[in-house]
């Protein structure tokens, strides 16, 4: 699977190290949390037994939500 993912970046110009762990992580944040999918289908699809294990993605989602706030906050304090 790694290497399936290295060649997917290789052909994407991505010089990150893409491993599955990373695009796990990815697919639980940025395709699933952040579009409105409940956290409980979350763990089930990720094959969590605690969804305390699934908790520790939703609290980068909640941070990047804050971050994203502020930084909107700024644009519209400097209109």
């Amino acid at each position: 699977m790694n290497s399936y993912l290295k060649e997917i970046a290789d052909l994407c110009g991505i010089t990150k190290a893409i491993i599955f762990h990373l695009a796990r992580h990815t697919f639980a944040t940025t395709v699933t949390l952040t579009n409105g999918v409940p956290i409980e289908s979350v763990s089930k699809m990720l094959g969590h037994r605690n969804i305390k294990t699934t908790q520790l993605y939703a609290k980068i989602v909640d941070k990047k939500i804050g971050d994203d706030m502020r930084r909107l906050k700024e644009v519209l304090g400097n209109s």
